[in-house]
């Protein structure tokens, strides 16, 4: 009997001092890294003494372990959240409002354990002249050993600021300058609608012409598609690079503009009615280049030099014919390999059109004055450019022709971002006060929304005030209303997206903690601003449940760049039932096979070409959701109730159909 007691309070022993490693608390200054592990469910805080008005920044340099980084204000309210890439570094930077202790916490993405370091590289008041908080901003992006940026800002047409940061070159230390011609991605857009636009205005084409008249190889649908609806989104075509990642084709791989056009060629229907829905699509860009191409008689590349670039003296842009062409002085881009180091990483293929573009900030700055005064083209094409789209239900869009057109702080905005396999790019133009921001960077991390902290930096005098909650986000602790969070349990579940089958969202709470994750994406916590309205933190989106007589809720609205229904699912299928799923599909469309097998009582879907396999998650019956590069899958029953098939979408791409054969 003693010894079980003595057993006992051994094991008591032990696991309080799990419970203090778990809970480690020490303080940190600037220059300083610490080591260390963190057990599955642990979490380790370090205590920075902060006066008011302080910039952080500092990274965890992930080891062997994915961790998440959150800061506390001295009020023990969070105000910043990090969970980037999984190995290297996880980069945090924040500000303080007040003086007091600030803490950073370390924890685990997922309950796992691993060695990490975290190091305080910067506390310094925040600058208030603009150039200096640039740099601030930059701080990531700066130094001998990272991918960099260059940032542009203009006013009246001048350039006002501009600077380089960080490598364009790893491999033989070759500094990111504003003259380092950069992939834009899709950036690119508005060049190749400003051609089509030339095109049109010289008589050679008509934006309202059906694209079969210059593709008379794509299929005649019931609804004529036109290059106007290339143009604006609308064109209902599948979306290429969605499509071929359905097949598990690397999407670095060389693709010429025939594989595009064959993607047409196959397509059995389109997707939606012309000018009925917007649906991102770089498909429309690609035909738009091979367009140029069969009216004119050109390469697309030349023609864009000998008529855009030229003429506006950009002598140091061209379009990239394919992912091998050599660029001179170009930057190279990068992410973070399994291991956390940086790795080069090629150019998607069959970008041109869509994407493609290699320019300086000097050579965008002339574009720019272009579309305020056009010296190439005239004010009535910047004008249709820069018009939103309407859809057939009388809905306006936030797009015009190869260009964005939305509002920030009260000022309108043309603006396009680009996103290639590692560069980055955005331009940005405010009409009213005539001035821009264009950032570029060769380093997947570098986010969208730096652009717009800079542009508040130094034209937020031009701005509305940002609303007290979006700009102190120290008031984002979900406490500003009080919410019993119990009565979240009434709401935990699955909801499927009407519009992306198998786009599932799940909503949990654990303790004092409210979480909603999506399909083959991480958690992202919740704070109530009403019993039925939740807000994302650190995603600029908000939930709305429809919450019934009873407490609970059938189905929720997202609000994110527009209002998506979602219905709860309540299918909740056997080991046995699933079963039935499992087999060999096959789609004669893109060439393409998959198997569906069992894996510990789970469905999983394998492809040849895709290393991992992709759960299925039950949604409602017969669909499931999974991961990219099919999101969503839909089966299909003959007039037995056997199971046929399944269609099979990814968000741009949809209702790819798979049908069942039997491979014996």
């Amino acid at each position: 009997m003693i010894k079980k007691y003595v057993i006992l309070f051994i094991a008591l022993l032990m696991l309080n001092s799990t419970q203090a490693q778990s809970v480690l608390a020490k303080e940190i200054t600037k220059g300083q890294s610490y080591r260390d592990s963190l057990p599955p469910e642990g979490v380790h805080q370090y205590i920075l003494k902060l006066d008011s008005s302080q910039f952080v920044f500092g990274h965890v340099y992930q080891k062997t372990l994915d961790v998440v980084v959150s800061v506390i204000n001295p009020e023990n309210k969070e105000i910043a959240s990090f969970d980037g890439p999984a190995r290297g570094p996880e980069n945090f930077r924040f500000e303080s409002k007040r003086p007091g202790n600030y803490t950073i916490k370390v924890k685990p993405f997922k309950e796992a354990t691993g060695l990490y370091e975290i190091k305080i590289e910067t506390a310094e008041p925040v600058a208030i002249k603009p150039e200096e908080r640039v740099d601030q901003l930059m701080a990531e992006f700066s130094g001998k050993n990272v991918p960099g940026a260059a940032v542009m800002l203009m006013k009246n047409g001048k350039i006002i600021f501009s600077e380089g940061y960080g490598m364009a070159n790893l491999a033989y230390n070759i500094p990111f300058t504003t003259d380092t011609p950069t992939n834009i991605g899709s950036t690119s857009k508005q060049f190749t609608a400003f051609a089509i636009e030339l095109l049109a205005k010289q008589g050679k084409l008509s934006l309202d012409d059906d694209v079969r008249k210059y593709f008379p190889e794509f299929p005649e649908f019931q609804h004529k598609v036109s290059i106007r609806n290339l143009l604006t989104h609308t064109s209902g075509y599948r979306e290429f690079l969605n499509t071929l990642a359905m097949t598990g084709r690397d999407l670095t791989s060389p693709l010429d503009q025939k594989m595009i056009l064959k993607i047409i060629q196959n397509q059995p229907e389109l997707q939606n009615e012309p000018g009925a829905q917007w649906n991102y699509n770089n498909t429309g860009f690609a035909i738009l280049a091979a367009l140029v191409e069969r009216v004119t008689n050109e390469a697309f590349p030349v023609w864009m030099e000998k008529n855009v670039f030229k003429p506006l003296n950009m002598n140091h842009t061209l379009v990239r014919k394919n992912q091998y062409e050599v660029v001179k002085n170009r930057s190279v881009g990068y992410n973070i390999a399994e291991g956390g180091n940086f790795q080069e990483v090629q150019d998607l293929g069959g970008a041109m059109g869509a994407g493609g573009i290699y320019t300086t900030m000097e050579d965008l700055a002339k574009w720019i004055r272009n579309l305020k005064d056009p010296k190439v083209g005239n004010k009535e094409i910047i004008k249709e450019m820069t018009t939103p789209f309407v859809l057939k239900n009388g809905d306006t869009t936030q797009y015009g022709l190869g260009l964005f057109i939305t509002n920030y702080r009260g000022l309108k905005q043309i603006q396009h971002g680009g996103a290639d396999v590692a560069h980055r790019s955005m331009l940005m133009y405010f009409p009213e006060i005539d001035a821009a921001v264009v950032t570029q960077s060769n380093n997947a991390g570098f986010a969208e929304n730096l652009a717009y902290q800079i542009s508040d930096a130094f034209f937020s005098d031009y701005m509305k005030a940002v609303e007290e909650e979006e700009n102190n986000k120290e008031e984002f602790s979900g406490r500003s209303y009080d919410y019993d969070v119990a009565r979240f349990d009434d709401l935990t579940g699955r909801y499927e997206l009407a519009e992306a089958p198998g786009f599932i969202l799940t909503f949990s709470r654990d303790g004092d903690r409210i979480y909603t994750q999506a399909t083959g994406q991480g958690e992202v916590d919740l704070y109530a601003v009403s019993d039925s309205l939740f807000k994302l933190k650190g995603v600029d989106a908000e939930i709305n449940f429809h919450i019934n007589n009873k407490g609970t809720a059938d189905s929720l609205t997202l609000n994110q760049h527009g209002k998506h229904l979602a219905k709860k699912l309540q299918w909740k299928p056997d080991a046995e039932t699933l079963k039935e799923y499992t087999g060999h599909y096959f789609s004669k469309e893109i060439e393409t096979m998959y198997s569906i097998e069992m894996e510990e009582e789970e469905l999983v879907l394998r492809n040849y070409q895709i290393a991992e396999p992709m759960p299925l998650y039950p949604a409602d019956k017969d669909s499931f959701g999974s991961s990219f590069p099919i999101s969503g899958v839909s089966f299909k029953r003959n007039e037995k109730g056997e199971i046929s098939g399944f269609s099979a979408s990814n968000g741009r791409t949809k209702g790819v159909i798979f049908t069942k054969i039997n491979r014996e």
